[in-house]
């Protein structure tokens, strides 16, 4: 059964910076890609909501973004910078720790 809309749009941001935090960097279709591969297809990023993720993510200046021209097409790569490490692994860590307390609730 694949999650909800609502849980993929409240945790994308997460999604981002855990994958450009283990990656120099990534372009949004790899971005999508890579979590269909990580998720056997179960979860399929929108650009819809992808980009505007990545956007806020670099005016909040944790982010920044590079034009590149391959093969006479231009691919905008994105990647953390030091603060955006810092951020991911905080909100990795508080992630975490929601989940278990999370589970706590939940389990019968």
């Amino acid at each position: 059964m694949a999650p909800k809309k609502d849980l993929i749009k409240g945790t994308l941001r997460l999604i981002v910076l855990k994958l450009l935090a283990e990656n120099t960097r990534m372009y949004g279709y790899e971005i999508t890609q890579r979590v269909k591969e990580l998720t056997n297809d179960e979860i399929e990023l929108t650009f819809g909501a992808l980009y505007p993720t990545l956007h806020k993510l670099e005016a909040e200046k944790i982010l920044v973004a590079k034009t590149v021209v391959i093969d006479n097409r231009a691919r905008k790569y994105y990647s953390l910078n030091k603060e955006g490490v810092k951020t991911a692994k905080r909100e990795i860590a508080e992630y975490f720790t929601f989940t278990k307390s999370l589970n706590l609730v939940l389990k019968p």
